[in-house]
């Protein structure tokens, strides 16, 4: 029996960057259960602060979701939406995992009548094909008869305050008709931009991979052209610029491709292609390309550093930036680790610098503790990896009182960015190099 005539009580299964603010903007409509596996992370909800900075201090204070890390709560909704990660393993297969590990605790705590909507991203047939039967395993319950199910894929930008979960328009799907009118109905409540309703669950799987591969693949012909334009000794952004007067120019940049979508997502699909005896070409060479940017920005930066008559072992380097993205505490997949790895095989020892980051939490990924801004001092080489907005106001004098007093051309900044004026920067007698 379907519970659709029912007010909806909703509970979000997994509390990060996408199932947070989802849970809070329910909340204001409905009651919430919020769900997650991480005591230390809902702690932190509880105490009034979001270190996702995707809802606020604020609006962490004021919801009235339910925080636990009790899975027989998950009784009391009848609406359960799971939004966890779904990563790759580091031979850049799926790791479903987590999603899997979701379904079980929703089985085991399933109300009859119950819908359950997936958010995390998966390839086509994921959800009807393992994430059903994980449910009916553990619940005994039958799909289609005794619950019901559906693909909602999440489009939540980390850091970004204009393309938000209200003003994005929701792609929803179901297992039938029904199912999916009543998953449009409940999201209609939190996305006034509209509901979008795919023709099948697979169709909404394929489209979520679809949008961000089609990105992917869009930034790595910008960094494939940079790399070639760097090897022509001409500006990427003076191409760029030029370029992008044509009125359908995509305007495109190059860069790192980290996060947590657009530098794995793609490996789903290429994962089912190969699955379905197909092997990928463009999608693949796309995330070929992206991959390898930190190893060419780090090695840029060593032959800059070169042509500065540095000792390179011994010259002091700081990166400028740990996030994925601008403006954004969100380290996950941040191709920095990257350029820090490739910079160590130089036995280069790098500071880290990032206002925005958790400390603590990045000492753990990066193995490096966090530099204060304020504490750059002496610095042979700044590598500006992220265009935090911090970032972006430093003046020429304040990025020269970070160096140590050294002559022209000894002083190396590396803008992957392109956030600073290269003439201003040359006239300060910096050696500089930008993507």
């Amino acid at each position: 029996m379907r519970q659709n005539d029912q007010k909806p009580r909703i509970a979000v299964i997994g509390l990060g960057y996408v199932g947070l603010p989802l849970a809070v903007a329910f909340a204001k409509k409905v009651e919430v259960i919020g769900y997650d596996t991480n005591k230390r992370k809902l702690d932190t909800y509880k105490r009034g602060l979001d270190p996702t900075d995707e809802v606020g201090n604020e609006g962490i204070r004021n919801t009235t979701v339910r925080f636990t890390t009790d899975p027989s709560a998950l009784k009391a909704a009848n609406f359960l939406i799971v939004a966890v990660p779904t990563p790759i393993f580091q031979d850049k297969t799926p790791d479903l995992n987590p999603v899997l590990s979701a379904c079980r605790t929703v089985g085991r705590n399933l109300t009859p009548g119950a819908t359950v909507v997936f958010e995390s991203t998966v390839y086509p047939g994921v959800t009807e094909e393992l994430c059903v039967p994980a449910i009916e395993e553990e619940s005994g319950l039958v799909c289609g008869k005794d619950f019901f199910v559906g693909y909602s894929p999440e489009r939540i930008n980390p850091g970004d305050r204009q393309h938000t979960l209200s003003s994005v328009v929701k792609i929803v799907s179901g297992m039938d008709e029904a199912t999916c009118a009543y998953i449009a109905e409940v999201y209609e409540m939190v996305v006034p931009a509209g509901i979008y309703r795919a023709s099948s669950i697979m169709v909404a799987e394929a489209a979520k991979l679809a949008e961000n591969a089609q990105r992917d693949i869009n930034i790595a012909f910008m960094n494939e052209l940079a790399m070639v334009f760097d090897r022509l000794r001409i500006s990427t952004r003076d191409v760029l610029e030029a370029m992008n007067t044509k009125w359908n120019a995509l305007r495109f940049e190059p860069g790192l491709v980290g996060g947590h979508c657009i530098g794995v997502d793609p490996y789903y699909f290429v994962y089912q292609a190969e699955n379905l005896g197909y092997h990928s070409q463009i999608i693949l060479a796309g995330r070929n390309i992206n991959d390898g940017m930190a190893h060419f920005v780090a090695d840029a930066t060593v032959k800059m550093m070169v042509l500065a008559g540095k000792r390179v072992r011994e010259a002091k380097v700081y990166i400028l930036g740990a996030a994925f993205k601008e403006n954004c505490p969100d380290m996950r997949n941040s191709k920095v680790a990257d350029i820090i790895r490739r910079l160590s095989e130089y036995n280069i020892a790098c500071g880290l610098v990032d206002p925005l980051v958790d400390a603590e939490e990045a000492e753990a990924v990066f193995g490096v503790p966090l530099t204060p801004l304020s504490e750059v001092r002496e610095a042979d080489c700044l590598i500006f990896a992220v265009a935090h907005d911090c970032f972006r106001a430093l003046s020429c004098e304040q990025v020269e009182a970070m160096f140590a007093p050294l002559p022209a051309g000894e002083r190396v900044i590396v803008d992957v960015k392109s956030m600073f004026d290269r003439e201003c920067a040359e006239q300060k007698g910096f050696l500089y190099w930008e993507l």
